[in-house]
């Protein structure tokens, strides 16, 4: 059984990604308020994706064999082993939910928080849930949801997940493309039938992990209207519940910035601010080689000449690599670029100036998202590159496998240097020195 899933991101806490719809990962990226979405998850997680079984790149199966939500969550339990994720936040949103209650209630030890966004137990009312749909009008849906003339027939789905980009002809479009790709219409017609077939009601008591259940007040989709939120929220021991405004049932459409604030808030602890900015960026960490004896043995007067010397080279060769000071630490410079080659290139530099000055520097990169508080950076990326900066030795450029990977296809080449622990970061680094 092979299960297609991808990591981003490096963050403090591991976060699986349920899905949600038959959207293969492989499209994510070309929808942008998918990949925007995801970025921000990617900024305070390692985040975990996957292609459930049956869809997109995993293991497809067969519409007369077809995998359930008990084999869903088995497939993300192998994808956290695989990951090597002991323990994870899950995510599931949307038509996901009950596989995330499912895994969390069957699984206790392997998720630290469950985040619920516009789901529900059931999709279909019953005598004793009067949330959902009626059964006749289950069995329609599902009789044209996968026809290839169901928006002519009346039935639009993208209208009633996602009505504020229903009239957003290149976002129909990349949905329509992404359901085409993420599975067979036999497959989709059954996938969809174990959806919709699904009651998770009894296990939500059972449920013993930290819960948000975040569900938008004005949800178009009759399946998915606010009053499943309240259920879960009342019905998970301790859960926490959060309505939001908005319509849409998809989750990374509409107004995005204060879910992705409460789960961050909810998982990590702290909230992302509405003046933090999240780039990507290559960040380059110097210091001097045996400071505090070469001061110790030129005296202060000599000192300060040298480390005068030494900061004037290094902003040079920051400046001509279109790099940018972020600040300086004692003997040491910490500087942003917008290239992985350019910040290796400028180290490389650093260290060829300052040889001839008679100074020995070291050197640390790392690729990352940061967040750019005025003209500072902060994040887990920076502590990365700190700790990369930390291991290497003199006269050493040491980047982290998130460098070497990203420059595949330049000049520059590379010495493996094991893997690696780092304070502070969760699980083993590979890092690389540069050759030359």
């Amino acid at each position: 059984m092979d299960i297609a899933y991808q990591v981003l991101g490096d963050g403090p806490v591991d976060l699986l990604l349920f899905t949600g719809a038959i959207i293969p990962i492989e499209c994510m990226e070309e929808e942008p308020s998918m990949a925007r979405f995801v970025r921000r998850l990617a900024t305070f997680a390692r985040l975990i994706r996957f292609d459930q079984r049956g869809v997109g790149l995993s293991d497809r199966g067969s519409p007369s064999a077809a995998p359930t939500a008990r084999h869903w969550v088995d497939d993300a339990v192998a994808v956290l082993d695989d990951a090597g994720s002991q323990r994870a936040a899950v995510l599931a949103p949307y038509l996901s939910a009950a596989e995330g209650i499912t895994l969390a209630a069957a699984h206790p030890e392997r998720v630290s928080h469950l985040v619920i966004v516009n789901g529900s137990a059931r999709l279909v009312a019953a005598p004793d849930y009067p949330y959902g749909l009626t059964r006749d009008r289950t069995v329609a849906l599902l009789r044209l949801v996968v026809a290839p003339d169901a928006v002519e027939r009346g039935m639009d789905i993208l209208t009633m997940v996602a009505p504020s980009v229903a009239g957003d002809p290149a976002f129909r479009a990349w949905f329509d493309r992404a359901g085409n790709l993420g599975a067979t219409p036999g497959m989709a017609e059954v996938h969809w039938a174990e959806v919709f077939g699904n009651d998770v009601r009894p296990l939500l008591a059972q449920i013993r992990v930290p819960t948000l259940v975040l569900h938008r007040q004005d949800v178009a989709a009759p399946f998915l209207e606010v009053g499943h939120g309240r259920y879960l929220g009342k019905q998970i021991p301790g859960a926490k519940y959060v309505e939001l405004p908005g319509a849409d049932a998809l989750n990374w459409v509409g107004d995005t910035g204060a879910l992705l604030d409460e789960v961050e808030e909810f998982v990590t602890g702290v909230r992302g601010g509405p003046g933090t900015e999240r780039v990507l960026a290559t960040l380059l960490f110097t210091d001097i080689v045996g400071s505090t004896d070469r001061a110790a043995h030129l005296g202060d007067k000599r000192w300060r000449d040298l480390l005068d010397r030494h900061d004037q080279r290094v902003r040079t060769e920051i400046a001509r690599f279109r790099g940018r000071e972020v600040n300086t630490m004692g003997d040491g410079f910490v500087a942003t670029f917008d290239s992985p080659s350019r910040a290796i290139e400028c180290a490389l530099a650093i260290r060829e100036a300052l040889t001839a000055s008679d100074i020995r520097v070291r050197a640390g990169i790392h690729t990352g998202e940061v967040e750019v508080r005025g003209n500072d950076v902060a994040g887990m990326a920076v502590h990365i590159g700190a700790r990369v900066a930390a291991l290497a030795v003199p006269d050493e450029v040491l980047v982290s496998s998130t460098v070497k990977d990203s420059v595949v296809g330049s000049s520059a080449e590379f010495e493996p240097r094991g893997e690696h622990e780092l304070k502070g970061v969760p699980g083993r680094w590979r890092l690389f020195a540069v050759s030359g």
